[in-house]
């Protein structure tokens, strides 16, 4: 008996950016010449996504101002607010976001059944259990696997803060940014394997996704090849696994439809 066909899920791409040097600053680029100094906009990502199969993406602010994100808006045909991020590494206050006004905030997501970026850095992980303890309703996702030092091959503190993030059921994490914490002129897909097992092992494909972090990745390599570094890291997984991790979980996780 022929099995059922598997009926594919979208694919997305949960995390990637827009900008206009032009119109907004940047202060987190690098200064001088660099790749990333020029505009990103949505004409030149919808041929990529296309020739790779994709059928959407997850936009992500780039700069913390309320006019970046009325002009993300404006760039989209079918405008759509799903979630809120703060560059919470960039803090000085490792601890900003136990800030009772910042939890007021974050109150307020929750309440709107909206998500939260997390845009952390490996110190800021231990802050994640404490913030579902205040907010048990508030969805949260944690961008690029932490920034953990892939460089350095080192797991130890992040590993053991992010098997505790991972217990909360409500916490999700982007398989994302990765190349860019490798050494970006040398990096292999095996430099990844440790970080993407570790994840894959606590969250497993319901709580993780796939995300470029295009155009930043431009750095380090081309959208392509950071799918394919995902691929290869991520070993294989069954049908049903490898479209959670491309699409699924991301199109669940900010509701789109």
């Amino acid at each position: 008996m022929p099995l059922p066909a598997y009926d594919e899920p979208m694919r997305i791409d949960a995390h990637q950016h827009f900008w206009d040097i032009q119109r907004f600053q940047y202060p987190w680029m690098p200064a001088g010449e660099s790749p990333l100094r020029r505009n990103f906009l949505p004409d030149q990502l919808a041929p990529i996504l296309e020739r790779n199969n994709f059928d959407g993406s997850v936009v992500v602010q780039a700069n913390t101002i309320l006019e970046e994100t009325h002009w993300l808006l404006e760039l989209q045909r079918h405008a759509k607010f799903k979630g809120a991020r703060h560059l919470v590494h960039d803090e000085p206050d490792v601890n900003w976001l136990l800030r009772a006004d910042v939890l007021r905030g974050l109150s307020e997501l929750a309440r709107r059944g909206l998500p939260y970026d997390l845009m952390l850095r490996p110190q800021h992980l231990k802050l994640v259990p404490r913030i579902a303890e205040h907010l048990p309703k508030l969805r949260m996702v944690i961008d690029h696997i932490a920034k953990p030092p892939i460089a350095t091959q080192r797991l130890d503190g992040w590993a053991k803060d992010m098997t505790a993030a991972a217990e909360i059921p409500q916490v999700y994490c982007k398989l994302s940014g990765m190349i860019t914490e490798a050494d970006p002129r040398g990096w292999k897909a095996e430099d990844l394997k440790p970080y993407v097992a570790h994840v894959l092992a606590h969250f497993g494909p319901d709580r993780l996704m796939f995300g470029s972090d295009w155009p930043v990745c431009t750095v380090a390599g081309t959208w392509k090849e950071v799918l394919a570094a995902f691929t290869q890291a991520a070993g294989p997984q069954t049908i049903e696994a490898r479209g959670r991790l491309l699409g699924a979980t991301a199109a669940r996780f900010y509701r789109l439809d």
